[in-house]
């Protein structure tokens, strides 16, 4: 049996010469070479160009939104200052309930604390005893610290 190529049918040949990707049968020129990559670099500028336009449309968005939060809290802060203004003697009420309640919420902290560092390995090996601590200790906190808040909030 030969090696003579013209006996394999056209099916079983491969051409493997530089320019068999070459469907037309001409080696691309350099000259196309170098439009071809300033077309590329035309169209990444392009690209580029619209990006900035959306970066800039997205930055307007945001000064937008920031200015409209910046003037809600305005208003929000003037409506309050008047508030307090019409209700001096509810805001010196509210400041001497915070005090106290100040005080109600170190008091609760500690004991909290406390019960935490007491029972700690009950805590991390029982979920029954975690449950009853969160159900004993988490609602309240919570309240309590909606309540100071508000009260923070009223008294200036």
């Amino acid at each position: 049996m030969s090696n003579d190529p013209g006996q394999f049918s056209p099916v079983f040949s491969i051409n493997v010469s530089a320019d068999s990707g070459n469907t037309s049968g001409a080696r691309e020129r350099p000259a196309d070479v170098g439009a071809t990559l300033i077309g590329l670099t035309r169209q990444m500028i392009e690209v580029q160009h619209r990006q900035n336009q959306v970066l800039e449309q997205l930055l307007q968005v945001s000064k937008q939104l920031l200015q409209n939060s910046t003037q809600a809290n305005n208003q929000r802060q003037n409506e309050l200052n008047q508030w307090r203004n019409a209700h001096p003697e509810l805001v010196r009420s509210c400041r001497s309930a915070l005090e106290t309640l100040s005080g109600v919420q170190t008091e609760f902290l500690q004991k909290m604390a406390n019960e935490v560092e007491d029972s700690k390995d009950e805590l991390a090996e029982s979920e029954y005893i975690f449950s009853d601590f969160l159900d004993r200790y988490g609602p309240r906190m919570a309240h309590l610290n909606g309540v100071l808040q508000v009260l923070n909030h009223l008294s200036g």
